[in-house]
């Protein structure tokens, strides 16, 4: 049995807005790789939730009439409600505006200040609302902050962090953990930023009311980034109940997060965790973005997408799959209609979905509709069992690399194999001229599909239980422990086959 930890986390979903694709492809690609790692005997923690305070919340909030309290509710329960849509399997969901997270925030900052990492001055600069993000007069272009948000000017008194301090320690780190960020393109971004020198950041406001108190000053509201950055260790039960066990899951941690977010998860909370004499985590990863054929993504060109809708329409396995399969995890992606069925089309119905049917029915018509009993496997029955075989350590390397683009194509890679080996073996004439050697092909087109089943699960989870049902396969056989210690059982009698995967009968739109 593995007992090796494995913690992952989606950014903290910031409530100014209802979830959209960008939101689902994080969260998804969180799921695949906990689910990866439960499938591998680890012990995994999967966590994902929301941000609830800050300047653009109570901006919000007003726009809509609402209270605070009563917008952050109403969408926080959208993303809630998002996850089992999504086949996401989320072991915590956490609101930055629960009492155990405000202690634990509060917490930090006393840590913080009590190691002398904390000043009181007075802050006037550029700060962008929508980034919750504080500016440099060198950073701005055209006036406005380097993400294209507008800036406003703010003169007001503040707790600042001693982030100066901090430059060579992060350098050095980054230098001692070469894995800490990722892709490399974004390594090379983040240190850049940092030797060009780091300035003392403003960890609180005065003139906001909506945030975590500051625990000596009420008069002042913790920084949004401190308060939701500090979310990943309350998780974690931090810091009253931060057992041996939670330290070992934090030692393993991985956040996941958008590139536009990774200064935050970089630079400022390993800085922070540093100061506070906590370890920092294992390793920020930030993938790209999504445009809309083309086009970046917003509510006024009336192109964001809306996962519900998409996956009420087309399915969860096969956003998931596009999601994961379209673009190298890291790069940025373009979603159209025309690639989405495509892939669907393809990729899901004729090639998965084609073998798994043909395979099945072919046991149910001519075997008996039971697992037949092998002879002695040939030159190209062992090169395709192989094949199946090596499919574990090749997932397991891109897993830890969070390229999960390359786990689809592996599985791909062995579905192809095995859809050339039915057209070379042809085992409808061996139905007539070698009944035996049928049974033994058809054993180990079953044998890969079992292992194809397992395998594609954290991708495709319904289809995968679907077609495992389809094989008989046990519940707590459904591991790769299993597939290194079992064969196929035989004899068993089978369902009869449903399809996994329909076709989109719609029209592409071109």
């Amino acid at each position: 049995m593995n007992t090796q930890k494995y913690y992952v986390t989606t950014p903290i979903y910031y409530v100014n807005d209802v979830p959209h694709i960008g939101h689902a492809y994080t969260t998804i690609a969180a799921d695949v790789l906990a689910r990866f790692k439960r499938l591998d005997g680890y012990d995994v923690f999967f966590m994902t939730g929301t941000d609830e305070h800050g300047q653009k919340v109570e901006k919000a909030a007003q726009q809509a009439g609402l209270s605070p309290k009563e917008l952050v509710d109403r969408v926080s329960q959208a993303f809630q409600n998002l996850y089992p849509i999504l086949d996401a399997s989320p072991d915590v969901f956490m609101r930055t505006t629960e009492k155990r997270h405000i202690h634990a925030a509060q917490t930090l900052w006393k840590k913080l200040e009590e190691k002398g990492h904390i000043y009181k001055s007075v802050y006037a600069g550029w700060y962008a609302i929508r980034d919750e993000a504080f500016y440099g007069e060198k950073e701005l272009i055209d006036g406005k902050a380097p993400t294209g948000a507008p800036v406003e000017w703010i003169e007001e008194p503040s707790y600042f962090f001693r982030l100066s301090a901090w430059q060579e320690p992060l350098l050095k780190f980054y230098q001692g953990n070469p894995d800490f960020i990722s892709p490399a393109s974004r390594r090379n971004e983040v240190i850049r930023f940092v030797e060009g020198g780091l300035r003392d950041l403003s960890v609180s406001r005065s003139a906001l009311k909506w945030g975590v108190p500051v625990p000596s000053d009420e008069s002042h509201v913790m920084y949004v980034w401190l308060d939701a950055l500090t979310v990943y260790l309350t998780a974690l039960g931090y810091p009253d109940d931060f057992s041996e066990e939670r330290q070992k899951l934090w030692s393993e941690s991985l956040h996941l997060v958008g590139k536009d977010i990774l200064r935050f998860h970089a630079v400022y909370w390993p800085a922070f965790l540093l100061a506070a004499g906590l370890n920092p985590p294992k390793k920020v990863f930030a993938h790209g973005w999504w445009t809309q054929s083309g086009e970046k993504m917003s509510k006024s060109l009336g192109n964001v997408i809306d996962p519900v809708d998409l996956i009420a329409q087309y399915g969860s396995d096969q956003i998931r799959y596009f999601l994961v399969r379209e673009v190298p995890f890291g790069q940025d992606g373009d979603f159209s209609e025309t690639a989405f069925i495509r892939r669907i089309n393809s990729d899901l119905a004729n090639d998965f979905g084609n073998l798994s049917q043909r395979v099945l029915s072919f046991i149910q018509k001519n075997a008996e509709a039971m697992i037949p009993v092998p002879a002695i496997f040939t030159k190209e029955d062992e090169e395709l069992l192989d094949a199946a075989r090596q499919m574990i350590d090749k997932l397991r390397k891109h897993a830890d690399e969070q390229a999960l683009s390359r786990m689809c194509e592996v599985l791909w890679e062995t579905v192809g194999l095995a859809n050339r080996y039915i057209d070379g073996q042809e085992p409808w004439t061996l139905k007539k001229t070698n009944p035996q050697r049928m049974k033994t092909v058809l054993y180990v087109l079953a044998e890969v599909l079992r292992y194809l089943g397992i395998l594609s699960s954290p991708i495709i989870p319904k289809a995968a239980k679907k077609l495992l049902a389809q094989l008989n396969i046990p519940e707590d056989q459904q591991t790769i422990s299993s597939l290194e210690k079992h064969l196929l059982a035989t004899g068993s009698k089978l369902p009869i086959p449903e399809g996994l995967f329909p076709r989109v009968q719609t029209e592409i739109i071109q």
